[in-house]
């Protein structure tokens, strides 16, 4: 069955893909290299969901989310995550004003800097479990809860956080269910001869790159809305699930390799974010159909931080990535 979308989606579709290389052409002025990196984050952005970067300081994780938010137009916070954070530096707190006519006292609500539409959560896994929480509800619910009052946070409402790798001195694990939360981890690595070079030519000298919004906060919504009319073939969504199923040690369809080194695999969100993922990258490139080939593009990015492996794994050297490696040679369509 084929589906067509109304002439003026597939018009809105081409003015997505156009705008797509008009953010990453402003991004571009300021990143060097990093495609993938900026990729992702932007499949991220335009599918609504969260996303954590992962990779040893310095390398331009924050500078990449602040630029990517101007050139989207949107408005953007810092948290640094530190051991002593509160739950109410992040959310807001109750002050006590006073009337200066009446001398009448009340509470009010002072907003913290999770109300706003692109969070950076920096070096998030250094914050105790108590302070990530607050910002777990937030992701889940798109509200926070203060005082016993529930307060919508403007849409749209994204947060990216940055991770230093777990072996650094003075992080604390992320819980499973935090994890699970973020549509994708992204791995950034160092850059090659030819970027680092680059990188320190460019920030040795004066700044001159000005990014400019590339489209509006109004037109990003319209197009998360559109990622989601997009259709995906019921064999693609087959392929999807089979694929987030593998990861399960007591499914059927994972490998003796899955059964022997992972404690436990993906949940039912992987499925639903390798297929919003998948649709999000086609209509970027210009596509109204999701396929299998952006499934495996976005795979890693999607499975690898739902896929907890033993000690045994962690003893034969075998990463949560070598395994959804390979379970993509593995798995067939269904």
């Amino acid at each position: 069955m084929t589906h067509h979308l109304p002439q003026d989606r597939a018009q809105l579709a081409e003015r997505a893909a156009q705008a797509y290389q008009e953010i990453i052409s402003q991004v571009a002025q300021v990143i060097v290299g990093q495609e993938q990196v900026v990729e992702q984050s932007l499949i991220a952005l335009f599918a609504q969901g969260h996303c954590i970067f992962v990779g040893v300081p310095g390398l331009a994780k924050t500078l990449l989310v602040s630029t990517t938010a101007q050139a989207l137009g949107l408005d953007f916070n810092r948290i640094q995550f530190t051991p002593d954070l509160m739950p109410s530096d992040i959310t807001g707190t109750d002050i006590l004003r006073e009337d200066p006519d009446t001398g009448s006292r009340s509470f009010e609500f002072l907003q913290g800097p999770i109300f706003t539409h692109l969070l950076l959560a920096d070096e998030l896994n250094r914050t105790p479990p108590k302070t990530q929480a607050a910002l777990l509800q937030a992701m889940q619910e798109r509200q926070v809860t203060a005082s016993g009052r529930n307060y919508e946070l403007e849409q749209p409402f994204l947060v990216f956080a940055t991770q230093n790798p777990v072996e650094q001195e003075g992080t604390y694990q992320l819980p499973e269910a935090q994890l699970d939360r973020f549509m994708l981890m992204i791995q950034v690595g160092y850059p090659s001869l030819e970027e680092e070079l680059e990188v320190v030519k460019r920030t040795t000298r004066p700044q001159e790159a000005v990014v400019k919004p590339a489209l509006s906060r109004e037109d990003l919504i319209a197009y998360q809305g559109l990622v989601r009319e997009l259709p995906a073939a019921d064999e693609v969504v087959s392929y999807a699930v089979r694929l987030a199923r593998a990861t399960r040690p007591d499914d059927e369809l994972a490998t003796p390799r899955v059964k022997r080194l992972v404690r436990w695999g993906a949940g039912p969100r992987a499925g639903q974010s390798l297929i919003l993922a998948a649709k999000t990258r086609a209509l970027l490139n210009g596509r109204l159909h999701a396929s299998r080939d952006d499934i495996k593009a976005l795979a890693h990015a999607v499975l690898s931080h739902r896929v907890l492996i033993n000690y045994q794994a962690e003893a034969e050297g075998v990463s949560a990535s070598d395994i959804v490696s390979e379970l993509l040679e593995e798995v067939q369509r269904g």
